[in-house]
């Protein structure tokens, strides 16, 4: 019984991967010495150069870089604000204990009302009332000094270090689901399931801090409801679906052979390959409208006809091949992606025609809305015809 109890004290295990505590551990390793370099050399003899609550801001920078407890304002503005309540409770309440209870509670009123709520904050408070002599004689130079100038180093060093090690940092609020289309409309992956006001309620019921962002709480429940339904319908692929003989060009097509070809095959867009099957671009009839000047639909016959025909120089600023007019760097999947990871892509982004590549990073076909839509409806039918079978099964 004892045993249970004291196992249920105990957090759940982490799901943190070995690779990412080692570049955290790194981090901190790394931004606490530049900082402390940095600082010292900057500082000079100060008796004071590295506060004490960077150790914990150093957790949070990064170990924590997506927490809102752990974004540049957070950081700088609650470890300052911090220190200058900490100094006014010493220069009006004095160094003993009723300093020492006071500065703690109100620098978190004060991080609240300032938006910078950081819990190294409430330490630095402290320390400004029990730090002794050297800092009670800096006064309000300890937050603007040596705990604004290792709040700012700790930052940079976190700025640099989360970007190149392939994380988002600062990570600043998103905004929720654009439409491409330039509509008040939510995008179509919104206007089922839970809505973004349902969540907003919930956070509002709950009322209690969150070591994390909204849009980032709101990715992981889209996710967790992709993941759901993958375990219900199985899982299908873009191998599974994709168009594998298809129209492809290469940078150099003249504009009007691929015009002509996309004509032909009915297709609405080409894949742009170089010479081993890596896909530098892709093409749509968009793109032949919008570098074509066919915004106005007068004369649309007339001036499509005039951008298909070569110039017959060979220095001409209209363009001339496929290359210059293809997005270049598209959006791309692999053949091992499940196709529900498509469905934002296409609904909510815009994306009409995505090619997927194969393990050696190699064009092998290409998925389209309408291959999206006829595999779920096969899929669903599929549940649906079979669920009274199931049923009459179970019932006999």
């Amino acid at each position: 019984m004892l045993k249970s109890w004291l196992s249920s004290l105990l957090p759940a295990r982490s799901n943190t991967s070995q690779r990412e505590r080692l570049r955290a551990s790194a981090g901190a390793l790394l931004g606490l010495a530049l900082t402390s370099l940095a600082a010292h050399y900057l500082l000079g003899d100060q008796a004071i150069w590295l506060v004490a609550p960077m150790g914990a801001t150093a957790v949070l920078l990064f170990c924590l870089p997506a927490s809102p407890l752990a974004q540049p304002w957070s950081v700088i503005g609650g470890n300052v604000v911090s220190g200058l309540v900490g100094a006014a409770c010493v220069q009006y309440a004095g160094s003993g204990p009723l300093a020492a209870a006071l500065a703690t509670p109100l620098a978190i009123a004060a991080m609240f009302a300032l938006r910078c709520l950081h819990p190294p904050g409430g330490a630095t408070a402290l320390m400004a009332v029990i730090g002794g002599p050297a800092i009670h004689a800096m006064g309000f130079g300890f937050a603007l000094g040596p705990v604004l100038l290792d709040s700012v180093l700790m930052v940079l060093a976190a700025i640099a270090y989360n970007n190149l090690t392939g994380r988002r940092y600062p990570h600043a609020q998103q905004a929720a689901h654009p439409n491409p289309h330039a509509t008040r409309d939510e995008v179509p992956t919104v206007r089922f399931g839970f809505q973004p006001e349902d969540l907003d309620a919930v956070l509002r019921q709950y009322n209690q801090v969150l070591d994390i962002s909204r849009d980032d709480l709101e990715s992981l429940f889209l996710k967790t409801e992709e993941r759901a339904y993958q375990r219900r319908f199985g899982i299908i692929t873009c191998g599974d679906i994709m168009s594998k003989d298809v129209v492809t060009a290469e940078f150099a097509t003249p504009l009007a052979d691929a015009w002509r070809e996309m004509r032909r095959h009915r297709v609405a867009a080409v894949p742009v390959l170089n010479r081993v099957r890596r896909v530098i671009g892709i093409v749509t009839t968009s793109d032949f409208m919008t570098h074509g000047g066919l915004d106005d639909y007068h004369g649309m016959r007339r001036q499509l006809k005039e951008f298909l025909r070569p110039s017959g120089t060979t220095h001409s600023e209209k363009p001339e091949v496929v290359g210059q007019i293809m997005v270049k760097h598209p959006r791309t999947a692999r053949v091992d992606t499940p196709i529900t990871e498509l469905v934002p892509l296409m609904a909510d982004a815009g994306f009409h025609h995505i090619p997927i590549l194969d393990h050696e990073d190699r064009f092998a076909g290409i998925v389209t809305q309408s291959d999206v839509v006829a595999a779920l409806y096969a899929r669903n039918a599929l549940s649906a015809s079979a669920s009274p079978t199931q049923s009459s099964y179970r019932a006999a």
